[in-house]
């Protein structure tokens, strides 16, 4: 990525991905949403938007503005959409839970808030989709990950095309008055889309690139990935396109759903092969701290897979849907984003300090930005934690699982100020730290 241009607000983009990821922990820890109310709830529904549009959503386009251009080999299609559709989504999230509060009782407002930050949303998400979508058409065929993220973009228009009728519908509109069982059918869709489409499946094809770039690997077997890659179409084809079907001729989402996890099961286990030899064929023989821990993470997609599949035999599935939930939340997708942060980070901040003076003097390498013995125990916390409040949920001991998100909630304090440290160069020595001709990024923006 040396000569690179840097996405100037990816950082940006980060940052405020952590905040929501901060909030919505202090909120858990404070007996705010499930388990304390109701799963669907307008109180649960607050923690799990800002888990999953404030924080997932916003660090992964974050990441995207940053990593496709370098999947496409294209530059990206437009720069000067970013900031506009982070402050769209930002706005859009703010006014969208300001009417779940309002449902919930805890603010006096219009519930005709919820289809206006869902209308902000949409077009955050309509730049984001554009954009990254023009650069990938400029570099088609696609290669291999990219078709992930591809798949992923045309995820999230069906997940914020229902998320606009849901805010329709809970508004009370005369429109949404038309759809009067949408909330109930179409949630499961709707959850698809968002969590298995553009948030795992994209994310899937992002540690394609990462993990091979970081560990050293040769490309991947282009058969698996093929595989994975069509058996996760054919899971969301069967519960997006084959979910709506069902509802339009109303005979419900049971097959559908059944036939998508079934689908989505094998391309799991064609993407865990896959990464697998990819670990077993790297030249990096010693595993970087952010290698290790998205192992771990990828440990709790496993987990997933198989309590979802015991729970499906056993007809318990309903009763244990949140704990699952969580699990696919924090101890996957959380724990591989965290842990790709911290490559991330560093490794931006290594481009945009040291790049433009390589070669002329000394530089320090990018995981002396670092400290991994010091992170690690944060690492340790954070996902420890994650399988004690899964846990906790399963055997339904709320006042436990507050105490482990707590134990979470310390983790995430702990890794936000090692991103920090390694976006101020605070952990490289001094003779190293700025030779002549560099300066010490800013906190929150890139020099491109």
């Amino acid at each position: 990525m040396i000569g690179t241009s840097l996405c100037k607000w990816a950082i940006s983009y980060f940052a405020v991905a952590i905040v929501w990821l901060l909030l919505a922990e202090v909120l858990v820890v404070a007996g705010f949403g499930f388990p304390n109310h109701d799963f669907g709830g307008p109180d649960t529904l607050v923690i799990v938007h800002m888990v999953s549009i404030g924080w997932l959503s916003t660090v992964l386009c974050g990441a995207l503005f940053q990593f496709v251009p370098v999947l496409a080999a294209r530059p990206l299609y437009a720069e000067r959409w970013t900031l506009p559709a982070l402050a769209l989504l930002t706005l859009g999230l703010t006014i969208l839970l300001a009417g779940f509060l309002t449902l919930g009782g805890h603010f006096n407002g219009s519930p005709r808030l919820l289809p206006v930050g869902a209308s902000l949303l949409i077009a955050g998400f309509a730049l984001v989709v554009a954009n990254l979508g023009m650069t990938l058409w400029s570099a088609r065929p696609l290669p291999g990950p990219a078709r992930f993220v591809a798949a992923g973009l045309g995820c999230i228009c069906v997940t914020a095309a229902f998320g606009g009728m849901f805010s329709l519908v809970l508004s009370g509109t005369a429109i949404g008055a038309q759809w009067p069982d949408l909330l109930v059918s179409g949630v499961p869709i709707h959850a698809i889309a968002g969590i298995g489409g553009w948030l795992t499946f994209t994310a899937m094809g992002v540690s394609y690139r990462l993990l091979a770039m970081f560990m050293l690997a040769p490309d991947s077997d282009a058969r698996l990935g093929r595989l994975a890659w069509l058996a996760g179409i054919a899971a969301l084809a069967a519960g997006a396109v084959g979910g709506v079907l069902a509802l339009w001729r109303a005979t419900g989402v049971n097959l559908a759903l059944l036939l998508a996890g079934a689908a989505a099961l094998l391309s799991l286990i064609a993407y865990g092969r896959d990464m697998l030899g990819l670990y077993r064929a790297r030249k990096r023989r010693a595993l970087e701290l952010n290698t290790r821990m998205s192992l771990v993470a990828l440990a709790s997609l496993v987990a997933v897979a198989i309590l979802g599949a015991v729970f499906l035999a056993t007809g318990s599935l309903q009763s244990h849907v949140g704990a699952l939930a969580f699990l696919v939340a924090f101890g996957w997708l959380t724990g591989l984003v965290l842990a790709n942060l911290y490559k991330i980070v560093p490794f931006l901040t290594w481009v945009e300090t040291y790049g433009p003076v390589m070669g002329r003097v000394p530089t320090p390498r990018v995981q002396d930005l670092v400290d991994e013995r010091r992170a690690l125990k944060w690492f340790m916390l954070f996902f420890a934690g994650s399988w004690a409040a899964t846990l906790m949920l399963l055997v339904d001991e709320a006042p436990g699982f507050r105490v482990a998100v707590a134990v979470v909630t310390l983790a995430t304090l702990g890794l936000g100020e090692e991103l920090i440290r390694a976006r101020r160069l605070a952990d490289v020595s001094e003779p190293l730290r700025l030779p002549t001709g560099a300066v010490v990024p800013h906190l929150l923006v890139s020099r491109n």
